[in-house]
């Protein structure tokens, strides 16, 4: 491999046994796991750094059941992406909990930049984060003995180190969605039994400014502030602590500190946002979230020379395993700002700081590409950018090559996989042979990660799909959640078991290609029965998006249809009027079964937090405009 995935699979042994009879000889698939980042591999010297901690490295080989001798390419790729599972369960069951093998990076980085703010002056050195958060972890353990910490704390120096101060006791964090409802957060608290709350006041107050009163939420609960918690660690202390964190060993420094656990303990809930009835709690264990940050780090072939821009919420699996927690495992500075659509500054600090990775919605990148005030040699550092957690609009995509030169890689997850289950990366030329390694097929969300793979499956009977035919799509692999808090039910729903190995029933309907590329069509949720036909609202989308101008967004919802079941509604924003809007659908091709029935002007199409498409809330709006 040149690039961390599993490469094209030849079709010469398929010549070479054609004469065979299917009693003569068989295939024995097997994987492979612990080369790449080895000082065999073509990884970056960074990675191999990272990877070789060890005097030995370990190398773990799984093998599959035997395939018939006349298996194509394509199947016996798609096997052995299979056993990779097996491999990497094996693997990660082996590794240092979230806060050691932090401590062991940062000791290893020392007076190196661990964090530092876009809008700030002075950076923070690997050495005084660990001081950090040993101060508020001694702090945090003596007022909070529960198991389950909450934090409203945006993405910042301080969310970064309270996070890493809870993991450091054994806590499990929580990270609230300061986006939800009220009664969702309240929910929140009641389902993960949280007794503590830590925040920020300045946070707080600038929350109150919009609009959102935290007040009622803090009525049952204790609520400690970082800005106090802060005065009460004298300088001494402060010396102290930093003495410590660069005279002491890292596994002397987790004995003192920190509190040893299980790899498969509990490390996060993190809540959905409840848009769309109660909020569901996902439970991360500590080996899902390590494994995750192993398994994005090898594709990204980290580089000794990286910096990651780190803007999404933490209360967001992408946030808080991507772009919060593996940074600071991984020993990748990281430039943090709290507010994603803050562009000029995002892009400021991206310029101060070279940062080379960005990590954002398609909805925070078409924020880039809309503002005048960012200059594209203000992103010129960046060697990747990754769009994640929601579709990747083609326009923007465009938009954003056009004006920056850069292209964007799609990946796909969900916060059940922790959450990155697959993604686009640079394609990859061997300078010996002149061959290229393809890591990037747009249109695609790229292939299953190192460790994990998709499988197309019937709805219904759950039987495996062909290559190319659209199904359900299943994931499988050791970034897979322990399940949904409190609810059995809900997991066993979800969660399956086939051939032994655990899958997560997505919900997506999409295909795979021969090279293992998927390709993602819809929600099933997302489709409209009308007059008996199944209609993608995506495709209707789709089909109108490429005629729209710029800055103008749209979203399809349904309601109830006494005559044809259901029918289509179109809210969309920006500056067209109702007419206008009419005659770009009338343009698009649309079959007028697909047309729809009702367009609505919105101020602003409703998002999540996240920066995704609020569904809940359209559907809502569209409901209202029908009733009235």
């Amino acid at each position: 491999s040149r690039n961390g995935h599993l490469g094209e699979f030849k079709t010469g042994f398929e010549r070479a046994v054609s004469e065979l009879d299917e009693d003569d000889a068989i295939i024995l698939p097997f994987y492979l796991r612990g080369l790449w980042g080895s000082r065999f591999s073509r990884s970056s010297s960074q990675l191999q750094e990272n990877r070789n901690t060890r005097l030995r490295s370990q190398i773990i080989v799984a093998f599959g059941k035997p395939m018939p001798i006349h298996a194509t390419a394509v199947e016996v790729k798609h096997c052995v992406s299979e056993i990779s599972i097996d491999a990497w369960e094996q693997h990660t069951k082996h590794l240092d909990p979230l806060a050691l093998a932090w401590l062991k990076t940062a000791k290893k980085r020392g007076s190196a930049i661990a964090v530092a703010e876009a809008r700030g002056k002075q950076a923070l050195s690997s050495l005084r984060f660990i001081a950090g958060v040993f101060a508020f972890s001694r702090l945090m353990k003596k007022r909070s003995p529960e198991q389950n910490i909450g934090l409203l704390i945006p993405t910042s120096t301080a969310g970064l180190m309270t996070n890493m101060a809870a993991l450091l006791l054994g806590k499990t964090v929580v990270n609230l969605n300061y986006t939800a409802s009220l009664q969702a957060l309240q929910s929140s608290l009641g389902k993960a039994d949280i007794r503590s709350i830590y925040t920020s006041r300045q946070f707080i107050k600038k929350l109150t400014a919009r609009g959102l009163d935290m007040t009622p939420l803090f009525a049952h609960v204790d609520v400690y502030y970082l800005e106090d918690l802060a005065g009460e660690i004298s300088t001494a202390g402060k010396l102290w602590l930093l003495v410590c964190a660069t005279v002491l060993p890292a596994r002397w420094l987790y004995m003192l500190y920190g509190r040893r656990i299980p790899i498969e303990a509990p490390a996060a809930i993190l809540f959905s946002s409840g848009s769309e009835g109660e909020p569901k709690g996902v439970v991360l264990s500590q080996r899902n979230i390590m494994a995750n940050i192993r398994q994005v780090s090898d594709v990204l072939d980290t580089q000794a020379d990286d910096t990651i821009m780190a803007t999404l919420p933490l209360f967001h699996a992408f946030g808080l395993t991507v772009t919060g927690l593996m940074p600071l495992v991984e020993g990748i500075p990281a430039v943090c700002h709290p507010d994603p659509t803050d562009t000029p500054a995002i892009a400021k600090g991206i310029a101060t700081y070279n940062a080379t990775i960005l990590c954002a919605t398609s909805t925070f990148l078409r924020l880039f590409t809309a503002n005048r005030r960012v200059h594209p040699l203000m992103l010129a550092s960046l060697r990747v950018v990754v769009a994640g957690a929601e579709r990747l609009n083609p326009e923007v995509r465009d938009a954003f090559k056009m004006k920056f030169n850069k292209e964007i890689y799609e990946g796909y997850g969900s916060t059940e996989t922790t959450p990155v289950a697959s993604v686009n990366i640079p394609d990859r030329l061997d300078l010996n042979t002149w061959k290229v390694q393809v890591g990037n097929r747009p249109g695609t969300v790229g292939m299953a990660l190192p460790g994990s793979s998709f499988r197309i499956v019937d709805p219904d009977s759950l039987q495996t799909l062909p290559v190319g035919k659209d199904g359900l799509i299943l994931f499988g692999g050791c970034q897979l959640m322990l399940g949904y808090l409190k609810a059995p039910g809900k997991t066993a729903e979800v969660i399956i078991e086939l051939d032994g190995r655990r899958w997560y029933r997505t919900g997506d309907k999409g295909h795979l290609d021969a090279d293992g590329f998927l390709t993602i069509v819809d929600r099933y949720s997302r489709f409209a029965k009308i007059g008996g036909e199944m209609i993608s609202l995506g495709s209707i989308e789709g089909s109108i998006s490429v005629l729209l101008p710029e800055n103008v967004e749209i979203l399809t919802t349904t309601v109830s249809d006494e005559k044809k079941g259901e029918k289509v509604v179109l809210l969309f924003s920006g500056e067209v009027d109702e007419a206008q809007m009419k005659s770009l659908v009338s343009d698009s091709g649309l079959k007028p079964l697909m047309r729809p029935s009702v367009i609505i002007k919105v101020e602003a199409i409703p998002k999540l937090g996240s920066g995704k498409n609020d569904f809940g809330a359209a559907k809502k709006i569209a409901r209202e405009h029908a009733d009235s």
